[in-house]
């Protein structure tokens, strides 16, 4: 929830910024009139803002030509995120941190690791994922299919060789036929990384009461949560960067949460991009706390208010925030867009645990 009136940035801010994201914002924004449906008969639609349209969300993610997605791959890649041989010590699956009854997330500050360890940084839902233009805090990966080996592989998250997980899985019949099925091959690393990337473009969430009202539905939004969206369109500023179909530009920021992790510096080696992170998408924000990329902040109440009075005017070594506190709004405003964030939250897939292979 950046205002563009407050923003105190550099020129080079923006570097962080890669072009595939800018094209991709873009893209998202030329194509807002072929995403809204028509509104119902006599029904007036949401006002749209001129700069940022406010844009419903896909029910589908789309798929790479190299990985379309198959119900036998899809039914593949859901075994695989629910069982704990993917990691080291066969104890941790993705779902271990990726819990369906959280939203996909895991409700913690910040999830353990491979030892027990606390990780550095809040677990982000898998909800929606495929509509991302990167993937983690850091944005160090731009496809699923990238990411999904990331965290297996990581010493302090799931901590798994992908030579000792390729020999295990293939030492399970279950896992050869599947593979064999849907890839015509002995289970690898390549198969690992398309199958989770072709369940996990299914986690889209059904439309939200905000998704119902951009289509027409007058009544879905409370009288309070339609003044919250006016807010987050107008005088708050959220919108700014938090705007097309996922409620987030894909750009990275400095908010002065916390200065101990560098952040997108970790992935560009720029300086300017310390404690720099990736705009967090709001759909089911409500069912998704902990917030910030540290976890530090409870409640989405904590976030807005954060935005209104705590952001720091300067941090450690002279590091700046790309925005200032909205001194100048009413905290009156605060519970308003709460209202409206938790207009966002549309019902979640049902995923069962599957029965694994043996």
């Amino acid at each position: 929830m950046n205002q563009s009136s407050h923003r105190q940035r550099s020129e080079d801010s923006q570097a962080p910024a890669c072009w595939r994201r800018t094209w991709f914002a873009l893209l998202l924004l030329s194509m807002a009139p072929l995403l809204c449906t028509a509104p119902l008969d006599g029904v007036a639609a949401a006002p749209q803002d001129d700069a940022f349209p406010l844009v419903p969300l896909p029910q589908e993610a789309g798929a790479p030509d190299d990985n379309p997605t198959t119900p036998a791959k899809v039914e593949l890649g859901k075994k695989l995120f629910f069982d704990p041989r993917l990691s080291g010590t066969n104890e941790m699956s993705c779902a271990t941190c990726h819990l369906p009854e959280k939203a996909y997330a895991d409700g913690r500050a910040s999830s353990a690791g491979a030892g027990g360890q606390q990780l550095e940084r809040n677990t982000p839902t898998c909800l929606n994922v495929g509509l991302y233009p990167s993937l983690f805090w850091d944005g160090r990966a731009e496809t699923l299919e990238e990411q999904a080996l990331i965290p297996i592989q990581s010493d302090v998250e799931m901590n798994q060789d992908l030579d000792e997980l390729e020999e295990e899985l293939s030492a399970i019949p279950g896992y050869v036929q599947e593979f064999q099925d849907v890839f015509g091959t002995k289970p690898d690393r390549h198969g690992v990384a398309k199958s989770l990337a072709a369940f996990q473009r299914t986690l889209i969430t059904k439309p939200s009461p905000f998704d119902k009202y951009l289509r027409g539905d007058k009544d879905a939004l409370s009288a309070d949560a339609i003044r919250g969206m006016e807010l987050f369109q107008g005088q708050a500023g959220c919108i700014e960067c938090h705007h097309g179909p996922l409620l987030s530009d894909g750009n990275y920021y400095r908010l002065g949460v916390s200065y101990r992790d560098d952040g997108r510096a970790k992935v560009t080696g720029k300086n300017q991009d310390k404690a720099r992170f990736r705009t967090p998408s709001l759909r089911n924000v409500a069912e998704t706390a902990p917030y910030m990329h540290d976890g530090s902040l409870e409640t989405l109440r904590d976030v807005v208010t954060f935005y209104y009075r705590g952001i720091p005017a300067v941090g450690p070594g002279g590091l700046t925030p790309d925005t200032s506190a909205l001194t100048g709004q009413s905290f009156s405003e605060i519970d308003l867009l709460v209202a409206f964030l938790e207009s966002l939250s549309g019902e979640v897939p049902v995923v069962e645990p599957p029965t694994l292979p043996r």
